[in-house]
């Protein structure tokens, strides 16, 4: 299906809805096919990369990474939870 940019502008989430749906939209500049939209089937590309052996599956699961305990401000005695980042300057810094 082909659809003009000034209209692929206007109703952008419909063509993408379209294109994630199976179809095919060729995108025209005056008349001139420039560009086409199709949808990505990311789950089955991973799949297609195992079958070719590009990657291959995990043989362990990951390790469950946990937020440090919260440690005593410095003053008046009273815990402060270390949020992710700045936990982690604070630690280092130390």
């Amino acid at each position: 299906m082909d659809v003009p940019v000034s209209t692929l502008r206007a109703e952008l989430k419909s063509w993408i809805e379209r294109a994630r749906a199976g179809e095919e939209v060729v995108v025209t500049d005056r008349g001139i096919p420039v560009a086409r939209l199709t949808g990505v089937e990311s789950a089955d590309l991973v799949t297609d990369l195992v079958r070719d052996g590009l990657v291959t599956p995990a043989q362990v699961s990951r390790p469950e990474h946990l937020l440090p305990a919260a440690q005593p401000a410095a003053g008046n005695g009273a815990a402060r939870p270390a949020s992710g980042l700045s936990g982690l300057v604070r630690r280092i810094r130390r």
